[in-house]
């Protein structure tokens, strides 16, 4: 018989593997990559435009990687690098038009599934869950 924690890894890692494959599913129509709509909805809800390696560590992959996501992005017209003012090694990404109408798009179809999702959560085991999630996140994060 599992333990609690062990019940609690296989959970987590189940329910998050189980959501972003139901996103990705419901996104399809959009004919692109997880990868490609995770990183345009990164970038479109960056304050500033992000650099690649701040788009890599927030998406959770290597740098090579996500140059590649990237350069799929560009060549599609939904992304534009540009050199950075202060060091013209770093490429500053931002969203075409036609990038923030996927992003709009991806925005319109997870809004509606995370609705459908959590519809029968009781919203005070929501809170408590996700203040528990985020506390344990931001926990990791710091290296603990």
């Amino acid at each position: 018989m599992p333990t609690i924690e062990e019940r609690f890894s296989m959970a987590l890692h189940g329910s998050a593997r189980a959501w972003r494959l139901a996103i990705d599913r419901r996104l399809r129509h959009l004919g692109i990559s997880q990868s490609s709509w995770m990183a345009i909805a990164l970038t479109a809800k960056e304050k500033e435009p992000p650099s690649q390696t701040r788009l890599a560590n927030r998406v959770g992959v290597e740098d090579p990687t996500m140059v590649a996501t990237i350069d799929r992005l560009v060549k599609a017209g939904y992304m534009l690098r540009t050199p950075s003012e202060t060091d013209r090694r770093v490429k500053l990404l931002s969203l075409t038009e036609s990038g923030m109408q996927v992003y709009r798009s991806v925005k319109q179809e997870a809004d509606a599934m995370r609705t459908e999702l959590l519809a029968k959560a009781d919203p005070a085991v929501l809170a408590i869950v996700t203040d528990f999630l985020e506390q344990m996140q931001s926990d990791i994060e710091s290296g603990i």
